[in-house]
């Protein structure tokens, strides 16, 4: 989604205790359906922030009603200068981590897939990253902490954008190898291109050529691509372009991936709670599940326990898409 300042609003964070959940059969081909859970990367003008009044962590509670409904990924936003604050090169803030690490463990404690997302678009301190190895370090750094659980996926970046496109690809190389070299050699890495990761842009922007060099010892590279259906595919608007405008804005990546033997998933999509944005979500997740061979999942943007009555919040038990849009999409789950 594009949006720099994120929403830097305070909610009261629940503290219960969510009962272990089980991980129930999930009714799609895909290997990954899930939501991206905000908090962590609000407030991300004020560094480095305070806990509760400039940002949060997802809800125990959210995440384990989202399990029972199928879904089995979660995305979770951090910011990287609170994680390593100061220089791409420094030492961990154990206190934000503390954060990280608990909805880490609370997650694939169920079963389900926690995707660590610097949400930075390719940014540290809102500079360009141009060093290379101080971002590969960054990665070596955070990778050794997850490096034997399996059920974690490392994301990259979010959302590239505004940058020489072989850059992107020296970056994505540069935490793929930080990652394996960290010894997290089991999971996967989600990697993103630039101009904003988009898939219906994927080719023509130009990202498609570094990014399809990318190389992994492992080969559990699969291609984060984000799609949203409003007009300028921004994520911004209620409003979808048509009822066909998700397939149609997806076919381009899918014709990349098969010809280029890559895996991807869309990182983020939504649309609005009303008839045509719901065909229009239908469509391409049906679209994705007819090229399973190459489309591997796809996340909703978003859940959180801060984003109120955010038009595409799937936060239970309110959430308008939660209420309004999910009940139609269970076949994809």
């Amino acid at each position: 989604m594009r949006f720099v300042d994120v929403l830097a609003g305070a909610a009261a964070v629940s503290g219960a205790v969510a009962v272990p959940t089980k991980t129930l059969k999930r009714a799609a081909n895909f290997d990954f359906t899930g939501v991206s859970e905000s908090g962590a990367e609000f407030g991300n003008t004020a560094l480095p922030g305070r806990l509760g009044k400039d940002y949060t962590w997802p809800d125990h509670n959210a995440i384990s009603t989202l399990i029972q409904k199928g879904f089995n990924t979660f995305r979770i936003p951090i910011m990287m200068e609170r994680i390593i604050p100061d220089k791409l090169t420094g030492t961990v803030n154990e206190t934000y981590a503390a954060g990280l690490d608990d909805i880490v463990t609370f997650v694939t404690g169920q079963g389900a897939y926690a995707v660590v997302d610097p949400h930075n678009f390719g940014r540290y301190y809102n500079e360009i990253i141009t060093d290379v190895a101080g971002f590969g370090a960054w990665w070596t750094t955070v990778a050794k902490r997850y490096a034997s659980n399996e059920k974690v996926i490392f994301d990259t970046n979010n959302e590239f954008h505004d940058e020489d496109n072989d850059l992107v690809g020296q970056l994505n190389q540069a935490a793929i190898d930080a990652i394996r070299g960290a010894g997290a050699t089991s999971q996967y890495i989600f990697v993103e291109g630039n101009s904003w990761t988009g898939a219906w842009h994927w080719t023509s922007s130009g990202t498609s050529e570094a990014m399809g060099k990318l190389t992994d010892p492992q080969d559990k590279i699969i291609y984060e691509m984000h799609q949203y259906l409003d007009s300028d595919g921004s994520g911004t608007a209620e409003a979808c372009v048509s009822a066909t405008i998700g397939q149609e804005r997806i076919a381009d990546a899918t014709a990349w991936l098969k010809a280029n033997n890559k895996k991807g998933i869309i990182g983020e999509t939504a649309g609005g709670a009303n008839a045509q944005c719901i065909q229009a979500v239908q469509g391409m997740l049906s679209y994705m599940a007819d090229n399973s061979d190459v489309w591997k999942g796809w996340l909703w943007w978003g859940a959180g326990p801060w984003w109120a009555d955010y038009m595409y919040s799937i936060e239970p038990p309110s959430g308008t898409a939660f209420t309004s849009v999910l009940p139609s999409l269970t076949d994809y789950i």
